[in-house]
């Protein structure tokens, strides 16, 4: 790993901050790190309110939106709310469906089948409205790009209202409305929503025709903490301010779905990474392996002993992505193994046999060996799909772009894209992208890099320095967990590998006469033979609890030692 120490702030910012806000000099550089310099940014930061949640009627078309939907209810249409498989997907048609549920009775709800029909707005979705006698689709997650879908729904008598978040193409889809905060003739103020996000922003304007405040809607703010957890968008501004208010309803009073998931947990207070690694999987299990709509069905359940069947059944999806996620990802290694070739600064694998399910897992896989632009395809009815990752700092989506000769469908955003393509095109496409990633990727980008926000002394790591540490959450993508480094430590003699494969490292570290404090390092176990024998060594990491026999101390999570 490339260890990157972030440049320290200027000396007079850190000193007025450390003033103004009566914190220590480490406190302060991690503020302003994150763009924080005053103590009104800092209270915001530390304190969010719901003045920071802005009025939905800022973003283009919410008014044409919002008209649109109450026509249809005052008329007594059919309308369909439809959205992607995925988490944000799923979440958004859980909170748009049961919100209009509780001031209209018409409303349905569609996932399209991730094999049958593929990813977005699809032309058999439009059909089962059309046969519903449904006249208005609400899409969640996705329409941004489906042009040719709208025009098909327009001609069957159908309106569709577009709610996205995925970077729109050079034209619009000719919809009653199209709600994305990034159009670029979109003034609304944060343009970082994920869908669930902005299926939000729809039911606040809703709700606030009907004389109610975004307070009335905190309840639905579990789905959209989950969404953007899942979604991996940026934790700052409003997605920050959302997802701290969708923590504590998660943490108090989720809904009956989200409780029957982390009821199996025992913890007493979950973080956004628990949402992240044990809530967004099992959701995303639902449309991996059989159907979204059961997402959805778990999601909106209000009988908690209901919804924990539900939830039973998703667990056995999970347990079922989880083998096929293994097995793809051996074959794949084995794949890129037979291939002797010069060195690539991509790798593209293929398989038609593959789940489609779980490529996209596969390929996340993949890049934590390889560390390249990675693509995995494989067979979806007469084309060949794909799903893209990329390495921090690359954009995949651009790279993509300039390969679409060779694509017949793709969307996604910076870091993770889906696509198609003809099989015969595949050769073609895999050395294009090859080509293009090679022209165009800054090569210190193919060696994981690890920004460390600052140097500190074990001695600093109080149980008042955590306390603020803790504070700084939701963590996420702009706010990350702070990474710290500590030089001329020494292990006890307590260092030695655990797990069931013995590929973590347990140690307890010392540094000069400092107090000892334990550190654990999942998937550090090859460097047990650098700290062994009281050898002096360095650590980059962050700082949480460990709770072991109802006794609770901090630790140090290891990221990497040298």
């Amino acid at each position: 790993m490339r260890w990157t120490l972030k440049p320290k702030p200027e000396t007079a910012k850190i000193q007025h901050l450390q003033e103004v806000l009566q914190v220590d000099e480490i406190v302060a550089t991690l503020l302003l790190q994150r763009g924080i310099e005053t103590f009104e940014e800092a209270k915001n930061f530390f304190r969010p309110s719901i003045e920071q949640i802005h009025d939905p009627f800022l973003m283009k078309d919410m008014d044409v939106a919002v008209a649109r939907i109450d026509k249809a209810i005052e008329n007594g249409e059919n309308i369909m709310v439809y959205g992607d498989y995925d988490v944000d997907g799923t979440t958004s048609v859980a909170l748009v469906s049961s919100y209009l549920k509780t001031i209209y009775p018409q409303i349905a709800t569609y996932i399209p089948d991730r094999y049958e029909e593929g990813y977005g707005l699809s032309f058999q979705g439009i059909d089962y409205a059309s046969d519903n006698d449904i006249s208005l689709i609400i899409t969640l997650d996705c329409g941004i790009k489906a042009i040719d879908k709208v025009a098909y729904a327009t001609e069957k008598g159908i309106d569709i209202v577009i709610c996205d978040h995925h970077r729109p193409g050079n034209e619009l889809p000719k919809a009653v409305a199209v709600l994305d905060p990034k159009r670029d003739d979109c003034a609304y103020p944060y343009d970082e929503l994920c869908g669930c996000g902005v299926g939000f922003k729809l039911i606040q304007a809703l709700a606030s025709k009907r004389g109610k405040t975004v307070t009335d809607l905190f309840p639905y703010l579990d789905l959209v903490a989950t969404a953007i957890a899942a979604d991996i968008v940026p934790l700052t501004g409003e997605n920050r301010t959302l997802a701290y208010f969708g923590m504590k309803v998660i943490n108090k009073s989720p809904r009956a779905g989200i409780k029957a998931i982390i009821s199996q947990l025992k913890k007493k207070e979950f973080t956004i990474t628990d949402v992240v690694f044990v809530v967004a999987p099992r959701i995303n299990a639902a449309g991996r392996i059989s159907q979204g709509l059961h997402a959805v069905e778990l999601l909106t359940e209000n009988n908690l002993e209901v919804a924990k069947q539900y939830a039973a059944s998703i667990e056995k999806y999970n347990s079922e992505r989880r083998t096929l996620d293994q097995e793809i990802t051996k074959e794949a290694f084995q794949q890129i193994e037979k291939l002797e070739e010069q060195e690539r600064f991509t790798t593209v694998v293929y398989d038609e046999n593959w789940h489609k399910g779980v490529i996209g897992i596969v390929a996340s896989r993949l890049i934590e060996t390889y560390y390249r632009p990675t693509l995995v395809f494989t067979k979806s009815g007469d084309k060949l799909a794909a799903s893209a990752r990329s390495v921090k700092g690359f954009d995949v989506y651009n790279a993509l772009e300039q390969c679409k000769e060779h694509i017949t469908q793709f969307g996604g955003h910076k870091y993770a894209a889906g696509l198609t393509l003809k099989e015969e095109n595949y050769q073609a496409f895999k050395d294009a992208f090859e080509e293009v990633v090679k022209n165009t990727i800054d090569k210190n980008l193919l060696t994981p890099e690890i920004l460390i926000d600052k140097e500190i002394t074990l001695k600093e790591i109080t149980p008042k320095f955590y306390r603020i540490l803790k504070q700084f959450a939701p963590f996420g993508p702009q706010n990350m967990s702070p990474i710290f480094m500590s030089t001329q430590l020494k292990d006890t003699g307590f260092a030695k590998c655990v797990g069931a494969e013995k590929d973590h490292l347990k140690l307890c570290a010392v540094q000069r006469k400092s107090p000892r404090i334990n550190g654990i390092g999942f998937n550090l176990g090859d460097k047990l033979s650098k700290v062994q024998d009281k050898k002096t060594f360095d650590a980059v990491y962050s700082i949480d609890e460990n709770t072991w026999e109802g006794k609770t101390t901090l630790q140090l999570r290891l990221r990497d030692i040298r």
